[in-house]
C-alpha cells in the first residue's frame, strides 16, 4: 500500500505527498507547479477553461493495435472538479506540455493560431485541449464531431467557427516523430502500472482530518467498504466535485473506486447487459450505441465531452438525482442495480432503488456494484427525449423515457420513466395502465391524460413551472405514440451520425464483448 500519488505530468513523473486528499487538481497546477495555462473559469465543471487531457493505458500495445484500439486512451477532462489523488498512475497532458523539444509547435496549437481561432487566451487552452484529445483519438473531418467535441467549452470572445475551421483542418494528420516519441515515453508509464492489482498499488492518505482511500480490485474495496461504513464513495467526482468546490463541505473519508478493474467492465449475454459501476459515460455510449440506439440523443446532451469523460453510468444512478439523465432511461428498461457488501451481493430492481430524496435503497457498508440492462427483443424499442432551456450541457427540466413492446399497431406493453417530475425518478404507473391496448395511430386518449396528473405533481423551480412539465410531459407521449408508429409502418430507424460503435473503444470493453 502506498501513501504517495505518482502520476505523469508533461512527460516527468510526479511523487506527490503531505497534500489534501479534496485538493483539486487544477489548484495544485496553478498553485503549485505554477502551470497556469489551465484557468479556472466557473470551478463546477461547466466552462472548460481548466480543460487538460488525462489518459491512462488501453491494453497490451500490440495485441490491441492489431484489433484497431489504440494503446493509450485519452480523455478532455474538467480539472476543476477532479481530486488530485485521483490522478494516482495515470498521466496528466497540461497546455504547457504540447510544444516540441525545441519549442516547436504542436499541430493542434500550430492550427488555432493559423486559423484565426486565439484571442484573450483565457478559454483559448481549453480548446487547445479538447481538440488535443480529439486529435489523439482521430478526427473524421466533419463539422457535426468538432462541434459535439467543444460542446463543453465556451468561447468567450473568438467566436466557434476559426476554432472549428482550425479542428477541421486537422483531419486524419498524424503526430510529428517527436510528439510520437513523447506518446511512447507515455505510454511506457502507463504499461507499467496499468495492470497493477497487488496490494501494493492500493492508495492510502491518511491525514489528521481526511484520508482518501483508492483499491485496485473488488476485494480491496469490499474491505474497505465494511471497514469505513461512513466514507463517501467517488467515482468519476462530477458531483461529488462541486461538493468541495461550491458548497465547501468537509469529507472526512474518501474511497475512490475508479482504479478497481472489476468495475470498469462490460460485458454482454444474449439477454442482458452488465455495465460496471465505474465505466464512464463515453465508454458506455461507444460501447451501448448499436444496443439502444433510442438513448442516443440523451447521452449525446448529457453534460459534455469533458464530464461525460468522468462521469460514470453508475455514479449518475447511484446519486440518486430527480433530474439525473440516466435513471428515467434504465427504469424504462427495467434495470437492475447489483449492491456489494463485503462480498454478499443482492440485485435490486431500479424501481425499487430510489426510494425518497436523496435516500436510496442502500445500506452504508454496500456500494453499486454494477448495473444490470435487459436487450431489447423483437418488436421492443426505446425512446429517450431530453427537455431543457439549451441543447448542449444543460440540467433536465423533464427528461422522458418509454420502453414499449408493440403488436399489429397496438401497445401490448409499456414502461414509462420520468425526471424532473417528481423528487425521484418514477415510472408512470397509472399512464403505462391507460395506454395499454391503445391503438398507435391514434390520438394520445384523455384516459392517459388524467393518469399522468395522477402519476405527478411537478413542483416550480427555476427550471420550469408546474404547469410547462405538465404539458412537456404530455406531448413527449404524443411524440413517443408518433415515433412509434413511424417505427412500426418501417418509415422511420433510430440512428444518431455521432454515436457509431467504436472499434477504438477501451480493450476492457472489447474483450468483455467478445467472452
Amino acid at each position: 500500500m502506498r501513501t504517495n500519488i505518482s502520476f505523469f505530468l508533461n512527460g516527468v513523473e510526479q511523487i506527490v505527498s503531505d497534500v489534501r486528499p479534496d485538493t483539486t487538481l487544477l489548484n495544485w497546477l496553478r498553485l503549485e507547479k505554477s502551470l497556469s495555462g489551465t484557468k479556472e473559469g466557473c470551478a463546477e465543471g461547466d466552462c472548460g477553461a481548466c480543460t487538460v487531457v488525462v489518459a491512462e493505458a488501453n491494453g497490451n500495445s500490440q495485441k490491441h493495435l492489431a484489433k484497431g484500439v489504440r494503446p493509450i486512451k485519452a480523455k478532455a477532462v474538467n480539472a476543476c472538479i477532479l481530486f488530485l489523488p485521483m490522478l494516482d498512475g495515470l498521466s496528466v497532458t497540461t497546455v504547457e506540455g504540447l510544444a516540441g523539444p525545441n519549442g516547436e509547435l504542436h499541430p493542434v496549437q500550430e492550427a488555432i493560431i493559423t486559423h484565426h481561432g486565439a484571442q484573450c487566451g483565457f478559454c483559448t487552452p481549453g480548446f487547445v485541449m479538447s481538440l488535443y484529445a480529439g486529435f489523439l483519438n482521430g478526427l473524421d473531418g466533419s463539422e457535426q464531431q468538432i462541434n459535439h467535441l467543444f460542446a463543453g467549452n465556451l468561447c468567450r470572445c473568438t467566436g466557434y467557427g476559426p476554432l472549428v475551421k482550425a479542428a477541421l483542418s486537422l483531419a486524419h494528420q498524424t503526430p510529428p516523430d517527436w510528439a510520437n516519441a513523447r506518446l511512447e515515453a507515455e505510454w511506457l508509464y502507463l504499461q507499467s502500472v496499468s495492470a497493477a492489482t497487488d496490494p501494493k498499488y492500493d492508495l492510502a492518505i491518511e491525514g489528521p482530518d481526511q484520508a482518501f482511500y483508492a483499491p485496485t480490485s473488488l476485494s480491496a474495496l469490499e474491505h474497505l467498504s465494511c471497514a469505513y461504513p461512513d466514507a463517501t464513495f467517488v467515482a468519476g467526482a462530477t458531483d461529488i466535485g462541486l461538493w468541495v468546490t461550491k458548497q465547501h463541505r468537509q469529507i472526512n473519508r474518501f474511497i475512490a473506486i475508479g482504479r478497481v478493474v472489476e468495475l470498469k467492465e462490460i460485458s454482454k449475454t444474449e439477454t442482458q447487459i452488465l455495465i460496471g459501476a465505474v465505466v464512464s459515460h463515453s465508454d458506455a455510449m461507444l460501447a451501448l450505441a448499436d444496443v439502444y440506439p433510442g438513448l442516443a440523443e440523451v447521452w449525446l446532451r448529457f453534460g459534455s465531452m469533458q464530464v461525460r469523460n468522468s462521469g460514470t453510468v453508475g455514479g449518475n444512478i447511484a446519486n440518486g438525482s430527480p433530474i439525473g439523465d440516466m435513471s428515467p432511461c434504465l427504469l424504462a428498461l427495467n434495470a437492475e442495480v447489483t449492491l456489494n457488501k463485503g462480498g454478499k451481493r443482492r440485485q435490486v430492481p431500479l424501481k425499487d432503488f430510489f426510494v425518497a430524496y436523496g435516500k436510496q435503497d442502500r445500506q452504508k457498508e454496500e456500494f453499486l456494484e454494477n448495473l444490470i440492462l435487459p436487450r431489447l427483443g423483437k418488436a421492443e424499442h426505446l425512446y429517450a427525449y431530453k427537455i431543457s432551456k439549451r441543447f448542449d450541457q444543460d440540467i433536465s427540466a423533464v427528461l422522458m423515457a418509454a420502453w414499449l413492446k408493440h403488436d399489429q399497431g397496438k401497445i401490448k406493453e409499456l414502461r414509462l420513466g420520468f425526471g424532473g417530475m417528481a423528487a425521484i425518478p418514477s415510472r408512470a404507473l397509472r399512464t403505462e395502465e391507460a395506454l395499454i391496448g391503445h391503438d398507435l395511430n391514434q390520438p394520445l386518449p384523455t384516459e392517459a391524460i388524467s393518469a399522468l396528473a395522477q402519476d405527478f405533481q411537478p413542483i416550480t423551480d427555476m427550471r420550469a413551472s408546474s404547469e410547462y412539465r405538465m404539458a412537456v410531459a404530455e406531448n413527449l407521449l404524443r411524440k413517443m405514440l408518433f415515433e412509434a408508429a413511424a417505427d412500426d409502418h418501417g418509415m422511420r430507424l433510430y440512428s444518431s451520425p455521432l454515436i457509431k460503435p467504436d472499434p477504438l473503444a477501451s480493450a476492457a470493453l472489447i474483450e468483455a464483448s467478445d467472452a
